[in-house]
């Protein structure tokens, strides 16, 4: 049609045709054409995050277990395996509030005796330049020269602190079957880096041999095993020191006996020694002669008796006379 007022032609809108609104009707829905599937209407549990294990194996073999700092010397482990640096320990042990999860992680760590300082080989090519951004370990293995980066398993020996790779020490074994004394005591090998003894078992059951590291239920395995073997120590302390005052009180009759002796002995010594000076000088004095005897004796005669003075101190004033 035409606008009269402006005198423009314009195309009036016209209605849709019945094909169109066939075409917009079948694709609205719900009109029994479209067909809902479970995941329309069943809302299943959301999946939880995992935590990517990259991620945790570089925290746990490049940081500090307690205050999630790097790793540095020197380094401490505990009975569980974990890695510490050394002085966040001691400063968790003068502070129990200096961590915020410190209990938590650590609450195991009554004492610096609850821990070992670990003995660790540098790696000489940690500080070279690398294309990868994968990290380099600080330290590695002395006897397969392998990286301390969570691939490979590692552990430490309780007694002396060294470290190895599980492979490595496996390798070194004097024996792999377990050797006993007359005893009965199993038969501790020599350190491959230091020679001192250990017992060559896991520490899950009992031996001297740790696991940096563990899975969870090694861990706890661990945790029992270190119990047990503290509770034998102390129990044996107790005997000791029992036996110990056992000992002492049994002896201490014994000492007093023979004290008593020694000191009747002694006086029976003093009491001959008396006798014999005596009789001595009452043989000197009887080979005198009268006038020197005269000399001995009181006013009174050869007795003794009467005053106590003698020529020597006769006329004079002494504080017996």
């Amino acid at each position: 049609g035409i606008n009269a007022e402006y005198g423009v032609a314009h195309a009036l809108p016209q209605p849709p045709s019945t094909s169109t609104l066939t075409t917009v009707y079948r694709n609205m829905g719900n009109d029994g054409g479209s067909i809902p599937d479970r995941r329309d209407l069943v809302r299943s549990k959301p999946k939880a995050e995992q935590a990517d294990k990259n991620n945790q194996m570089l925290a746990a073999w490049f940081f500090c277990a307690l205050s999630k700092r790097p790793l540095q010397e020197p380094i401490a482990s505990c009975t569980l395996g974990k890695l510490y640096n050394k002085d966040a320990i001691i400063e968790y042990l003068l502070d129990k509030s200096a961590y915020g999860d410190g209990e938590e992680i650590c609450g195991h760590i009554k004492s610096l005796k609850d821990i070992k300082q670990l003995k660790l080989t540098p790696n000489p090519a940690a500080s070279a330049s690398q294309a990868s951004d994968k990290p380099r370990s600080a330290f590695i293995c002395p006897l397969t020269l392998k990286e301390m980066t969570g691939s490979l398993p590692f552990v430490y020996l309780a007694p002396c602190g060294c470290v190895f790779s599980s492979a490595g020490l496996k390798a070194v074994s004097t024996s792999t079957e377990e050797k006993y004394t007359t005893d009965g005591i199993l038969e501790k090998e020599p350190c491959p880096q230091c020679a001192k003894k250990f017992v060559n078992k896991s520490a899950a059951v009992g031996g001297d041999v740790r696991t940096i590291n563990p899975d969870s239920e090694e861990a706890q395995l661990m945790r029992g095993a270190a119990t047990v073997k503290s509770g034998k120590k102390r129990k044996a302390v107790a005997v000791i020191e029992g036996g110990a005052d056992a000992e002492e009180m049994k002896e201490k009759p014994k000492k007093a006996r023979g004290e008593t002796a020694s000191i009747n002995a002694s006086m029976g010594i003093t009491r001959a020694v008396a006798n014999e000076l005596a009789a001595a000088e009452k043989a000197r004095k009887a080979a005198m002669s009268t006038a020197v005897q005269s000399l001995y004796q009181s006013k009174n005669g050869t007795d003794g008796k009467g005053s106590k003075e003698t020529f020597l101190t006769r006329g004079t004033f002494t504080r017996y006379a």
